[in-house]
Order: C-alpha cells, then structure tokens, then sequence
C-alpha cells in the first residue's frame, strides 16, 4: 500500500541566538524553495536598502517579492518613531504580498530585533504568523532574542553561537563574509 506524503500545515523556523549565520541560513531557505520553483517573499525589517550584498541578489531573485525596509541599527531613542514606522510599513507589506500574492514562503529577516527593540509588537507579529498559517505559507524568522512565546510557536528553533568572531580580534568586517 502506497502512502502519500501529506503536506504539512505552516510551519515556523526561527533562526536566532548571538552568533553570525541567522540571515544565512534562512537565505538557504529561500535557495531551497526557488530551486523547487516555489514562491518566496523576503522583506527585512532593519536592514535599509544596499546595506547588505545579499540585497542585490535578493531584488534580482525574487523582483517585487523583496523588501530591505529598514533604517539601519536603531541606537537613538529619539529615532525610534521612524524607526517603528519603518517596521510597522514591513510588516504591511508582508501581510499585502500575503493577502494577494500566493506564495510558499515568506522570510522576516531582523523581525526579532524588531520585536526584541519594541519596534513591533508581539500581537503585530503574532498577526503576521496568523495571516500566514491561514494560507498556509511557511515562515522564517530571524534575529536575536527569541522570546520564550515564539518559541514554543515555531516548529523548528534553532540557535547560532558565536564561540569565536573576528571583530573580537581586532578584524573589521569584510564586504562579501559580513555584510
């Protein structure tokens, strides 16, 4: 007897902790879903545009799917007005290419320093996962922080430690390994 694969509800994969590789590996993510011609949408929710190399192929891979919609680190309360409007317009975004553009995953890179930082609420974000699970498109979060409710929400969490980094050393960071 031949049993088909059912395909699972939405799933939730976080890719957090101090370490370097969180935005790495959900970039593996969206590799694997584009070599299986499947929709991605990838927005970041602190990066501001031509911040980072992955940005270019990011615009070229996905067009219109891809939003850096950010500002850049948020350091000076007295910024933080635009800097959580910069956030809360991602998150529209987010939820417009959800509401009209059917997809299989959406990627929100930087959404637990914006969580961790009170740009976005956790109510803002648990609406976000919602809209998702209800058209049944898998997310990725990332960031550092994971908060012990988003925890348990995800199904897969999983942690990047940094045991050593170069900037420790004295090594500022590379264009192409960093950023």
């Amino acid at each position: 007897m031949s049993q088909q694969a059912s395909r699972p509800s939405a799933l939730v994969f976080v890719y957090t902790g101090d370490g370097k590789g969180k935005t790495s590996a959900a970039l593996g993510q969206v590799v694997r879903a584009r070599g299986h011609d499947l929709r991605v949408v990838f927005c970041q929710c602190m990066k501001r545009p031509d911040a980072a190399g992955e940005q270019r192929l990011l615009a070229e891979l996905l067009g219109e799917d891809f939003l850096a919609g950010g500002l850049g680190f948020f350091r000076d309360e007295s910024a933080r007005p635009r800097h959580r409007q910069a956030a809360l317009d991602v998150l529209a975004w987010a939820m417009e290419r959800l509401a009209h553009h059917a997809c299989f995953l959406l990627v929100v890179d930087e959404a637990l320093y914006a969580l961790a930082a009170d740009l976005v609420t956790r109510q803002e974000l648990e609406s976000l996962l919602d809209h998702a699970a209800e058209r049944g498109v898998h997310v990725v979060l990332t960031g550092r922080n994971c908060p012990p409710w988003l925890e348990e929400r995800a199904d897969l969490v999983s942690e990047v430690i940094c045991r050593k980094h170069p900037y420790t050393q004295g090594i500022p960071a590379v264009e192409g390994l960093d950023f």
